[in-house]
């Protein structure tokens, strides 16, 4: 049985509202997050965390992905991903679009973690380039 979302208290951090969030998510689904944030981080340690439309976003220069979770899946934007390069073929959703890509994730899904890793550097590199 799924715990009741967390509701955001006056004061507190981002941080501390993705944590609630993933504490409420008690199944694959809350694990999951953690691990892509755990990645995030490793992979641009200054990375800033934001809470925006009742989500997860990561941003550093720019927005570089959010993080959404569904009954099924663990979904992961990238509001440029169409600008990206990703040979690992990491993304799997939002593909007719000109500007976002996403990664999905369900159940029992792994995810190639240097190739998530390079995704987040290179996220990260066109929000700090003058043509963005």
């Amino acid at each position: 049985m799924s715990k009741t979302p967390a509701k955001p208290k006056e004061g507190e951090s981002p941080s501390q509202l993705i944590d609630a969030k993933i504490n409420s998510l008690d199944d694959w689904r809350g694990k999951t997050l953690a691990h892509v944030r755990a990645l995030i981080q490793q992979a641009e340690p200054a990375v800033v965390e934001e809470w925006k439309w009742s989500l997860p976003v990561w941003s550093l220069g720019g927005i570089i992905c959010t993080g959404e979770t569904y009954k099924a899946k663990v979904k992961l934007t990238f509001p440029k991903g169409a600008s990206l390069k990703d040979p690992a073929g990491l993304f799997n959703a939002s593909l007719d679009g000109n500007t976002r890509r996403a990664i999905d994730l369900g159940e029992g899904d792994g995810i190639d973690e240097a190739a998530f890793k390079t995704l987040i550097r290179a996220a990260v590199a066109l929000n700090k380039s003058p043509a963005r």
